[in-house]
């Protein structure tokens, strides 16, 4: 595992089953994510990455918010500024805070509190969402002035649909609790009280499941699945067999006969 590092305006815990989460850790500005925030996330992600023991990444806010999304002093820095110099400035923002979705292993957002704009997109670009019943999520770009930014329009029609995505990024809108897991935008929602248990346990039990076959079908999820009915045929005929020959699905099998949690290794 990499050695760990200091990383400002985040906090960083690990623990020993694999799971890895990662704390938006700048309460009194709502977790914006400023430029010292940016750099700090481009590092952990990376470290992740490369991490042979992470099986599992938790997203989560510090203080009452998740994210308020971006430095607005920061968005609105250059006024008149040439188009191809605020595109050189904000396309490498949205690929650092998008490259959790290059990570191998399932990622969570636990959804703390208000989610808006790019903070919104962060909790899309995750595989999981799980909120508290009052948590808030909104894509508001338009009634600032502004195109949706960081993969809007491609993230919330993927995770919604296309009608509700329309709704929700033309109008700005806020959705929370039942609302939003009927929209899909969460998975589900908890009481404030169960909220961090809840997560906790849904990640221990991801990161308890057998790594390979973890990745191989988080890997046949992406892009919301495969092209056609065949093509995931065809990719389950190659990736099962992987997983028959590995040293963890003998462990699978044996704890199911001897009827105990199994201790998946990766191999």
């Amino acid at each position: 595992m990499p050695e760990s590092r200091e990383y400002p305006l985040l906090a960083v815990n690990r623990t020993s089953d694999g799971v890895v989460t990662v704390t938006l850790d700048d309460p009194d500005r709502r977790n914006a994510m400023t430029a010292p925030m940016t750099a700090s996330w481009q590092r952990i992600i990376a470290e992740i990455a490369e991490d042979e023991e992470a099986r599992c990444v938790v997203v989560t806010g510090a203080g009452s918010a998740f994210c308020s999304g971006g430095d607005l002093g920061w968005i609105g820095a250059e006024p008149g500024a040439p188009v191809d110099r605020l595109r050189d400035k904000m396309l490498p923002f949205y690929k650092i805070w998008l490259s959790i979705r290059d990570l191998p292993i399932p990622t969570i957002a636990a959804v703390n509190g208000p989610a808006v704009g790019a903070g919104a997109c962060l909790a899309l670009a995750c595989d999981l969402r799980y909120a508290t019943d009052t948590a808030k999520f909104a894509v508001p770009f338009t009634r600032l002035g502004m195109h949706p930014g960081m993969a809007a329009t491609w993230l919330l029609p993927e995770v919604i649909g296309i009608a509700n995505a329309r709704e929700l990024l033309y109008t700005g809108r806020a959705v929370s609790g039942a609302e939003a897991v009927a929209l899909g935008v969460y998975n589900r929602v908890f009481p404030a009280a169960e909220f961090a248990g809840e997560v906790e346990r849904i990640a221990a039990g991801i990161a308890g499941s057998a790594p390979i076959a973890v990745k191989l079908t988080k890997e046949a999820l992406v892009g919301a699945g495969h092209e056609s009915f065949e093509a995931a045929v065809r990719w389950e005929a190659l990736a099962q067999p992987i997983t028959l020959a590995t040293e963890d699905l003998q462990e699978g099998l044996a704890a199911q006969r001897e009827k105990r949690a199994p201790r998946f290794t990766g191999r």
